[in-house]
């Protein structure tokens, strides 16, 4: 079974989303990161870029393909990890924590809680 924290929301195109002070850091699930398999490279979205949930902002490819990343909710981007371009390998060992993609200044904070609890996204991966 993947790592599923209880503390993060999540969409059924297996981002997550930790709200952080009115605002909303994403990145992709644990389960996201063992289907792709070895990420090599992080398409980062521009800080101050508009985004639209559920539109692709980020890709994330690995050694077995490319993904799109998709905006948990609409909003700004404020924020972006610069790190994952030169370890993008961050989202395989550490998809919660230090392989975070970006930050979303989010248009109504009320949307994190319409995104899915750890239970409902439990029993969307474990079928």
């Amino acid at each position: 079974m993947s790592n599923v924290p209880e503390d993060l929301r999540y969409t059924a195109d297996h981002e997550w989303a930790r709200l952080e002070g009115g605002r909303i850091r994403i990145g992709i699930t644990d389960y996201a990161q063992d289907a792709l398999g070895d990420v090599v490279f992080v398409q980062l979205p521009e800080p101050g870029t508009r985004v639209d949930a559920g539109a692709s902002f980020s890709e994330v490819e690995s050694t077995k393909s490319v993904s799109d990343v998709y905006a948990p909710v609409d909003g700004t981007i404020v924020e972006v990890n610069g790190a994952l371009a030169d370890a993008p390998q961050r989202l395989n060992e550490d998809p919660y924590g230090d392989g975070w993609i970006c930050t979303i200044e989010p248009v109504d904070a009320a949307s994190y809680e319409a995104l899915m609890t750890a239970h409902d996204y439990g029993q969307l991966i474990d079928g």
